[in-house]
């Protein structure tokens, strides 16, 4: 009579663990040492500039701009705002830039999905027409621009002015008309990245062709038209030159115009200038920080994708 022989079960044989590779470190810190060397050479004017509108001027001018302070105070920033009558040229930079970047984004939206979801012949020259328009140098039309502003009329209830010369309406127009052509290029190359998959699905729904626009197509945008608003609107807000040219009026400049206010005939506080400086700086910097996220989300959105 045998004995039962019983067999132990086979366990598998794995590998040892090994510690998982570390990322080569080789230059981290030579990018890192760079890129904080480039972002304080951007910062350190704005820093300075916030520095020095705390002073005041007789201490600026007896110890110089980079002693350590001995009095800090809020004065200059209530005198900037109230000598430079600041409230009325928000107001006017308002007027102009919040219709501007909102007909150009809405208008260039219209273009690049023309030219990159339709499939229109021509579309080609079409973007090629509309990004070459940004290698047109502004001071090449002023003197048309001019003469054609001078000759337009406006009805009494949209300005106060016969033409449309002196008038918040040209220089709207003429940002208008030199911002669409990046909008378009930007825009355009963004819808090709969105699958074409959703409008094969929508159309066989029935969807027309604002249905696919409206609905579809620019929700999907939503970060490259906020990374776009971000841009635009800086541009727009800190223009100067349209607003030299085409408005006469005083009372009608931007903000960037403010500034003079502040400059005196034969002295000029530097400190007074610097706090008036950063006013007129805060909105674009609020701006951004509100659609940080979206901004950043814009400019990043398709790096990853092979």
């Amino acid at each position: 009579m045998t004995a039962d022989i019983r067999t132990a079960p086979v366990r598998p044989v794995t590998a040892p663990a090994t510690a998982p590779k570390s990322r080569p470190r080789r230059g981290r810190w030579g990018v890192h040492i760079f890129l904080s060397a480039v972002s304080l050479a951007f910062v350190a004017p704005l820093l300075l500039a916030v520095y020095a509108s705390l002073r005041p001027y007789d201490e600026t001018a007896q110890h110089g701009y980079f002693s350590w302070p001995k009095h800090i105070s809020l004065t200059y920033y209530r005198q900037a705002y109230t000598q430079s009558d600041m409230g009325k040229y928000f107001t006017n930079t308002l007027t102009i830039a919040i219709p501007a970047v909102i007909v150009t984004l809405f208008l260039s939206s219209f273009v690049a999905f023309a030219v990159s979801r339709l499939k229109l012949r021509g579309g080609v020259v079409v973007l090629m027409f509309f990004t070459a328009g940004n290698l047109l140098p502004q001071q090449v039309i002023v003197t048309p621009l001019y003469v054609l502003f001078n000759k337009i009329p406006l009805p009494w209830w949209m300005s106060d002015s016969l033409t449309m010369y002196d008038s918040l309406w040209a220089v709207i127009i003429v940002n208008i008309g030199f911002q669409m052509g990046f909008c378009v290029f930007v825009l355009s190359n963004f819808m090709r990245t969105l699958p074409q998959e959703i409008l094969e699905a929508a159309i066989v729904d029935g969807a027309g062709v604002w249905t696919q626009f409206w609905r579809i197509t620019l929700p999907l945008c939503r970060p490259a038209l906020a990374a776009l608003a971000t841009l635009e609107f800086t541009w727009v807000y800190n223009d100067f030159l349209w607003a030299l040219i085409f408005i006469s009026n005083p009372d009608k400049l931007p903000i960037t115009s403010s500034l003079n206010n502040l400059r005196g005939q034969f002295f000029t506080d530097y400190n007074l200038l610097a706090a008036g400086s950063v006013l007129v700086a805060l909105p674009t910097i609020l701006v951004f920080l509100l659609l940080q996220r979206h901004f950043i989300a814009g400019l990043t959105l398709g790096s990853t994708k092979g």
